[in-house]
């Protein structure tokens, strides 16, 4: 199997959690923006508050799979 295609069954194999992940990360970094743009805060505070989305991420859909498995 080529690299294109282990790419292209990799992403139709997992499409709707791409655009999930995709969604989260534009909402994110749309909110710190906007937030960043209000507060006029420091520059490395903004990078930090950016990066903190990964765990943010993590943590959410960490929390959803298990509201669904206790179900």
């Amino acid at each position: 199997m080529s690299l294109t295609e282990t790419i292209r069954t990799h992403v139709v194999d997992n499409r709707s959690e791409m655009v999930t992940d995709l969604l989260f990360a534009l909402a994110w970094v749309t909110a710190v923006s906007i937030l960043f743009d209000v507060v006029d805060g420091p520059q490395w505070a903004y990078y930090l508050c950016l990066a903190a989305g990964v765990l943010a991420h993590y943590g959410f859909f960490t929390s959803v799979d298990a509201a669904r498995a206790h179900d």
